[in-house]
C-alpha cells in the first residue's frame, strides 16, 4: 500500500513540473535544461501563490482547482509560439521544451535521488516525535491546514485564533496532499522528501547555468570546446553535481575536526562518540543549521521549505542579469513582477528569507550588464544603446579597471550603479510588501532590531568551523579572478602583482584590525565581501556565482552587527539560525560552480576580459597546471562529506522501522493514548475546541502540581498536535507569537479549569468555547490522580481507555 502511496505522491510531483516546465523554459533558458531542474519549485510556487489567495475566500478543493487553473493557462500560454500566432497560425514553440534530452534526463535523476535519499531516511524512522525539532509544530499546522474553509488557518496552539506563523510551506504540503489523496500521516515525510528534492534539482540547475555562462564567456575556452562540443555540458554537469553535493549532503567543519582531534590525542584516549547533532551548535549560543542536517533531523518546518523558494528567486535575479538592457519589457516584467510576487509568497512560506530575496535582487541589478535606472522612465534620458552582455569584453580603456581612471569615474559608476539599484529594489520590495500585507500585519509581533553585545559575537574558530571550507574555496577563486587587475605597466597592460598585492595588503590591513578590536567576523567576511565586490565591478571574470558569494558573505557580517530580539530564542540564537541556512544555500551554490572551475582551469580561471598579455602575465603569478587546484578541490571534499557518512550510518544503524506513517510510533509507545486521540482525529471538527495542559512549566498562579510537561516532549498537547483541532494553550512557542501576558492568561484558565473551583471550571469550557476536555496522563501529573469533569453539569464521558478520559462539553447545558 505504501508503495502505491509513494507513486501516487510522485506522480502528482510529476504532474505539476511537467505543467511548469514551459513557463520555466521561458524564464530559465539560458540553462542547459532550459530551467527544467527548477520546474518542480516553479510549480509549487504558483500552486502556493494562487492556493493562498483563493485561499482566503475559500480553501481546500477550491484554492487547489484556481491553483492549477492557473499553471495549466501559463504552461498553455508558455508554450505558444507568439511569432506564429502572429501570423494567425498555431504552433508549439521551439524553445518550450528542453531540446537535449540527456540534459533533461540529469535533472530528473538529481531530483529522484534527491526524493528516495530522504525518503529511505525517513522510512527508517518516520515518527514526528516532539524531542529535539519542531515536529510537533509542524505537523498540527499540516493537520490544521486540511481542516480549514479559510485561511489564514485555526491555530491548533490557540484556540479561536488564527495562526500567527509563517505557513506558506506547510499550505503547499497541504495543497499536494490534496491533490494526490495521500493521507496525512504519510504526506508529511513524503512533503519532506519533495522540498529537499526541489532544493536539490533547483541548484542543480541554476548552478549549471551559471557554470555554462562562464564557459561561454571565455573565448580560449569556447575555441578550445569547439572541437568537442559536449566539453561544456560536462563542466556545467559537474558544477552542478558539486553544488547538489555542496547544499545537500556537505557539512561544516565540525565533523573534521573532531575526527583530527580524536587522531591527535592518540588511541588510547576514550573517543567521544558521534552524534548527528554536535554539528549544528558550533558557535556559542546560536545554531548553525546546514540542509543535510536539517532533512536528516525530519522537521518540515519553514525554514528549510523557504530555501528552494529562495533559490527559485535568484534563479529569477540571474535571468534579469543575462537579460540584455535592449529587452527592457522583459527586465521589468522580471523585476517588478515576478521577483515581487515571489516575495509576497516568501513572506508566507519563510519571513526571514525576503531580505535576503530583495538583497540578491539589488546586487544583480547593481552589478548587471543593464543599468539599473534604464528600468526607469527616467531612463530614457540616459545614452541609448544595448549594454553589454554575458561574454562581451569590455574595451581596455581604464574605466572599468580597479584603480585604473579618475576617481571621480570610479564615484560616478558606484552612485550611478549601487545607488540606482537601491532604488530599483526599494520598489520591488514595496511591491512585494503590498501583496504580503495581508500576512505581515497579522503576523506576531514583539521583534526589534538590537546591537549584538560584544560577549554574544561568534569566536574567530567559531567561525573558521562553520564557514573555513567556503572561504577556502571563495578566496582562491578570487585571487584568479583579481590578478591583472593593478595599474598599467609601460608595456600598457596591468601590473598583475601590483594590483593584486595592493588590494590583498588593504585586506590584510583591515582584517588584522578587525581582530586586534576583538571582531574576528571582519577575519571571514571582509575578504569575500571585498574582493567579491571589486572582481564583479572591475569585470575580472566575475559572474553570478560571485553575487551569491557577495551576498553570503554580507549576511555572515550582518549578524554580527544585529539580531532580532524575540521571544523564539535568548539572545542572536534564532538570527543566526535562520540566516545561516540562507547562507549555506546561497554559497552552496556559489562553492559547486567555484569547484568545478577551479578542478577543470585551475587557479587561472576563465579569463574573458583580459588582454591577451594581462593572461601571459597572470600565467607567471599564479601555478601552472591544476594540480594543486584539484589538491584544494579535493581536500573540500574530504573535510565536508564525513559527517554524512556518519550521520547515515549512525541513522540506520539505530533505526528500521520500516514505514513512511509519522504517527505509527503513536500506538507502539504510547498505547494508552493513540485510541482516545484517534478517536479524536475521527469525530472533532474545526468547530471543536480541545482542552488539554499547555505545553510549557509555567503555573502562573501555582496551581499546577508538577512541572511538567514543558515543551519538546510527548506529553505537551499530543492530542492537538497529532489532530490540528485547537486546544486553548498549547506549546509555550505562543510566547513568541502572542506575548507572555496573552499566553500566561490562557495557561492559567487552564489550569483553573483543571484544578480550580466549579465556578473557575465552567467559567474556562464557557469562555473558550471548549467541546472536548482531554484528560491524561500529563493532566493527571500536573494537576493530581483525582482530576475529574463528569461531575459537572453539561459534561459526559465521550471515550475512555485505562489512562485517558475524553469529556464531550454540551455548551448549552452548561450551569450558568
Amino acid at each position: 500500500m505504501e508503495v502505491l502511496l509513494v507513486g501516487r505522491w510522485l506522480l502528482t510531483v510529476a504532474v505539476l513540473a511537467a505543467l511548469a516546465i514551459p513557463i520555466a523554459a521561458r524564464l530559465f533558458r539560458w540553462t542547459p535544461g532550459r530551467g527544467i531542474g527548477l520546474a518542480p519549485i516553479l510549480a509549487v510556487a504558483i500552486l502556493t501563490t494562487v492556493g493562498y489567495w483563493v485561499g482566503r475566500v475559500s480553501f481546500g478543493v477550491d484554492a487547489l482547482a484556481a491553483g492549477l487553473l492557473v499553471l495549466g493557462v501559463g504552461s498553455l500560454a508558455a508554450s505558444i509560439d507568439l511569432e506564429a500566432a502572429r501570423r494567425g497560425s498555431l504552433a508549439i514553440a521551439d524553445d518550450a521544451f528542453p531540446a537535449d534530452r540527456r540534459t533533461a534526463g540529469s535533472a530528473a535523476v538529481v531530483f529522484l535521488c534527491a526524493f528516495a535519499l530522504v525518503l529511505a531516511i525517513r522510512a527508517a524512522d518516520p515518527a514526528i516525535a516532539a524531542v529535539g525539532g519542531e515536529k510537533f509544530l509542524d505537523y498540527s499546522l499540516l493537520r490544521s491546514l486540511l481542516r480549514a474553509e479559510t485561511l489564514p488557518p485555526l491555530d491548533p496552539w490557540f484556540a479561536g485564533e488564527t495562526v500567527n506563523y509563517y505557513y506558506g510551506g506547510h499550505l503547499a504540503a497541504a495543497l499536494m496532499t490534496i491533490l494526490s489523496g495521500v493521507p496525512p500521516a504519510y504526506a508529511y515525510n513524503l512533503a519532506l522528501a519533495t522540498v529537499y528534492a526541489c532544493l536539490i534539482a533547483a541548484v542543480f540547475e541554476l548552478a549549471r547555468g551559471i557554470a555554462a555562462d562562464r564557459i561561454d564567456a571565455d573565448p580560449e575556452t569556447a575555441d578550445r570546446n569547439a572541437d568537442d562540443p559536449e566539453a561544456t555540458d560536462r563542466i556545467a554537469t559537474g558544477a552542478g553535481v558539486a553544488t547538489a553535493v555542496a547544499v545537500g549532503l556537505a557539512s561544516n567543519l565540525a565533523t573534521v575536526r573532531s575526527l583530527l582531534a580524536r587522531v591527535g590525542s592518540g588511541a588510547t584516549a576514550e573517543a567521544e562518540p558521534f552524534h548527528y547533532w554536535d554539528a549544528s551548535r558550533v558557535i556559542e549560543g546560536t545554531i548553525n543549521e546546514f540542509p543535510f542536517f536539517a532533512f536528516l533531523n525530519g522537521d518540515l518546518h519553514a525554514h528549510m521549505m523557504g530555501a528552494p523558494f529562495l533559490v527559485l528567486g535568484a534563479a529569477l535575479a540571474y535571468a534579469y542579469w543575462r537579460t540584455s538592457e535592449s529587452a527592457l519589457r522583459r527586465r521589468r516584467l522580471l523585476v517588478f513582477g515576478a521577483i515581487p510576487v515571489l516575495g509576497g509568497t516568501i513572506a508566507v512560506v519563510h519571513t526571514w528569507d525576503l531580505a535576503t530575496l530583495f538583497g540578491i535582487l539589488w546586487l544583480a541589478v547593481a552589478f548587471a550588464p543593464a543599468r539599473p535606472l534604464t528600468l526607469f522612465p527616467v531612463g530614457d534620458v540616459l545614452p541609448t544603446g544595448d549594454g553589454p552582455s554575458i561574454g562581451d569584453v569590455p574595451p581596455d580603456d581604464g574605466e572599468s579597471g580597479v584603480g585604473v581612471g579618475p576617481p571621480r569615474s570610479v564615484l560616478r559608476t558606484e552612485v550611478e550603479r549601487t545607488g540606482g539599484a537601491i532604488a530599483v529594489t526599494v520598489v520591488a520590495a514595496g511591491i512585494a510588501g503590498v501583496l504580503a500585507a495581508p500576512f505581515l500585519l497579522g503576523a506576531s509581533s514583539g521583534q526589534e532590531p538590537a546591537l549584538v553585545p560584544p560577549d554574544q559575537r561568534s569566536g574567530l574558530g567559531g567561525l573558521l568551523t562553520v564557514h573555513g571550507a567556503f572561504l577556502a574555496a571563495f578566496l582562491a577563486f578570487l585571487a584568479g579572478r583579481l590578478v591583472g587587475t593593478g595599474p598599467r605597466t609601460t608595456g600598457g597592460d596591468r601590473s598583475p602583482s601590483a594590483g593584486c598585492g595592493s588590494l590583498l595588503v588593504g585586506v590584510a590591513a583591515v582584517v588584522a584590525s578587525g581582530l586586534l578590536a576583538g571582531v574576528p567576523a571582519i577575519a571571514v567576511v571582509v575578504p569575500p565581501l571585498v574582493l567579491g565586490w571589486v572582481a564583479l565591478r572591475a569585470d575580472r571574470g566575475a559572474n553570478f556565482e560571485t553575487v551569491l558569494i557577495v551576498g553570503g558573505a554580507g549576511l555572515v557580517g550582518l549578524v554580527e552587527i544585529v539580531h532580532l530580539a524575540e521571544q523564539a530564542g535568548p539572545g542572536r540564537l534564532n538570527t543566526v539560525f535562520k540566516t545561516y541556512f540562507q547562507v549555506w544555500t546561497l554559497w552552496g551554490i556559489a562553492v559547486g560552480v567555484v569547484l568545478a572551475e577551479l578542478w577543470s582551469r585551475g587557479f587561472r580561471g576563465v579569463t574573458a576580459g583580459r588582454t591577451a598579455r594581462v593572461r601571459r602575465s597572470a600565467a607567471t603569478v599564479l601555478p601552472k597546471g591544476r594540480t594543486l587546484a584539484r589538491a584544494l578541490v579535493a581536500l573540500l571534499v574530504v573535510s565536508t562529506l564525513p559527517y554524512a557518512a556518519l550521520a547515515l550510518d549512525a541513522h540506520f544503524d539505530r533505526h528500521d522501522v520500516g514505514t513512511l506513517d509519522a504517527t505509527a510510533f503513536v500506538a507502539i509507545e504510547h498505547p494508552e493514548e493513540a485510541p482516545a486521540i484517534a478517536w479524536i482525529d475521527e469525530h472533532a471538527t474545526r468547530e471543536d475546541v480541545l482542552l488539554e495542559a499547555p505545553g510549557t512549566t509555567r503555573s502562573p498562579e501555582g496551581l499546577a502540581r508538577a512541572a511538567e510537561p514543558g515543551m519538546y516532549t510527548w506529553r505537551a498537547n499530543p492530542a492537538s498536535s497529532l489532530t490540528g483541532i485547537p486546544t486553548v494553550a498549547g506549546w509555550d512557542h505562543e510566547v513568541g507569537y502572542r506575548g507572555v501576558e496573552p499566553y500566561e492568561r490562557r495557561v492559567t484558565a487552564v489550569d483553573r479549569a483543571y484544578a480550580g473551583t466549579t465556578v473557575e471550571r465552567v467559567r474556562t469550557l464557557d469562555a473558550y468555547d471548549v467541546t472536548y476536555v482531554w484528560v491524561g496522563p500529563t493532566e493527571r501529573e500536573r494537576y493530581g490522580e483525582d482530576v475529574a469533569f463528569d461531575h459537572l453539569e453539561g459534561v459526559s464521558v465521550a471515550t475512555e481507555t485505562d489512562r485517558v478520559t475524553v469529556y464531550r462539553v454540551d455548551q448549552d447545558a452548561l450551569p450558568g
